[in-house]
């Protein structure tokens, strides 16, 4: 349930909720207009690697920022604090995930660079401004993610597939809504496949590997957007030492506009 504070002050309040622990949720639906980021946090060592990743794979990986090695406030979002302004955060250990926790700070050291990394729910506030209808808003889940067999271009210890994140639309509205995200390429741009979920190697749609399951109705078609968890998927396909992220579908949500 939205609070009055995030309603009058999006992005700061729902900042704050975060940092005091009182919103631990997915973000879907909050803050629009503004950019809504993923978070993938790498040793110095991994960092150029990360990067020429991200550059290689814009669609999964379109940067927003990236942060000196030790700092925790995004020059895009004066003020915020990475290790505490999430509603989530994931600890990978060797590619495996060790916990879910709500602040970082007690995790974080000097030489680790932070990557601000596009999302979808950014571009989700002009879809519905079109009049496109999403499911997973109106019943207030989390959007569903799939692991998929669509390849990555590797870059250093970074290799593995793409992460996609699904939504129904009706048939009448696929071409308008391909036409208003591919004008948002920062935030995944157009969708990377329409229609059989099984070409890209998922098999059941009603068992997302992150997130919540929808229906999906007659006159729907399952639409797949490029997706920032791509890295969290990656990290556990090269078994990567250390590296800290958001919890799927619990955004940074920063200070920038969409526009």
């Amino acid at each position: 349930m939205r609070t009055n504070a995030v309603t009058n002050h999006p992005a700061a309040a729902l900042r704050a909720l975060c940092r005091t622990g009182d919103f631990t949720g997915s973000t879907a639906g909050y803050a629009d207009g503004h950019v809504q980021a993923n978070l993938m946090i790498v040793p110095k060592e991994y960092a150029f690697d990360f990067l020429l990743f991200c550059q290689r794979n814009p669609k999964s990986c379109p940067l927003v920022e990236v942060l000196e090695p030790g700092r925790v406030e995004p020059r895009g979002t004066p003020g915020a604090d990475l290790r505490t302004d999430l509603p989530g955060y994931r600890i990978f250990e060797n590619g495996l995930l060790k916990q879910e926790v709500t602040d970082i700070s007690a995790y974080w050291r000097d030489d680790l660079v932070s990557f601000l990394i596009g999302c979808s729910f950014s571009f989700e506030s002009a879809l519905t401004e079109a009049g496109i209808r999403l499911r997973h808003i109106e019943q207030q889940r989390n959007v569903a993610m799939y692991k998929t067999t669509i390849p990555c271009l590797p870059a250093g210890r970074f290799k593995g597939n793409s992460v996609v994140s699904m939504r129904p639309v009706k048939s009448r509205d696929i071409a308008r809504a391909v036409e208003i995200t591919a004008r948002l390429p920062q935030v995944h741009g157009a969708p990377v496949h329409i229609g059989n979920p099984q070409a890209i190697g998922i098999a059941d749609l009603a068992r997302p590997d992150f997130g919540d399951a929808v229906e999906i109705m007659d006159d729907e078609l399952p639409v797949f957007w490029a997706c920032g968890v791509t890295p969290q998927y990656v990290a556990e396909l090269s078994k990567l030492p250390f590296c800290i992220t958001h919890v799927p579908g619990k955004m940074f949500v920063t200070d920038q506009l969409n526009e």
